[in-house]
C-alpha cells in the first residue's frame, strides 16, 4: 500500500521545524519501503488551517514536521493524516526512519501565542 509522506521544507533538503513557515512541500509516495515517487508543492498562502486542507486534498497520509499549532494537528488527524511532530534533519534521514519504523513523534503542539510565529 502506498503511502503519501509530507515534509515541510524551505530548501528541499531539510525540514521546516515551524510547519506554518515552510515555502514548500517535499512530498514522497513510498510503497513496500522504497521510494515510488517525489515531488515539490509549492504552499498555498500562510492563513490558520489552510496547509491542512491544502494538503488533505493533494493525498497526504502522513506529515513529518518539526512543530506545529494543535489546531492544525487536530485538523490532520480529523482527515485521517498521521502527524509527526519534533523532527528535525534532513528530509532523507527522517524518511528513512519512518520507512524502518523507527521515526517517533518526539514533540508536542505548539500551544504558545502565534502572531507572527504562527504553525498552523
Amino acid at each position: 500500500m502506498a503511502v503519501k509522506v509530507v515534509f515541510p521544507t524551505n530548501d528541499e533538503v531539510m525540514v521546516e521545524e515551524h510547519f506554518g513557515h515552510c515555502a514548500k512541500f517535499c512530498a514522497i509516495i513510498v510503497e513496500d519501503g522504497k521510494v515510488i515517487k517525489r515531488e515539490i508543492i509549492p504552499a498555498p498562502e500562510h492563513q490558520p488551517g489552510v496547509f491542512p486542507k491544502f494538503l488533505g486534498s493533494q493525498g497526504a497520509d502522513v506529515i513529518v514536521t518539526g512543530g506545529m499549532g494543535q489546531r492544525a494537528v487536530d485538523l490532520f488527524h480529523a482527515q485521517g493524516i498521521k502527524v509527526f511532530l519534533g523532527a528535525t534533519g534532513t528530509i532523507e534521514d527522517n524518511l528513512n526512519e519512518l520507512i524502518k519504523g523507527q521515526l517517533i513523534s518526539k514533540g508536542s503542539a505548539c500551544t504558545h501565542e502565534h502572531g507572527e510565529h504562527d504553525h498552523n
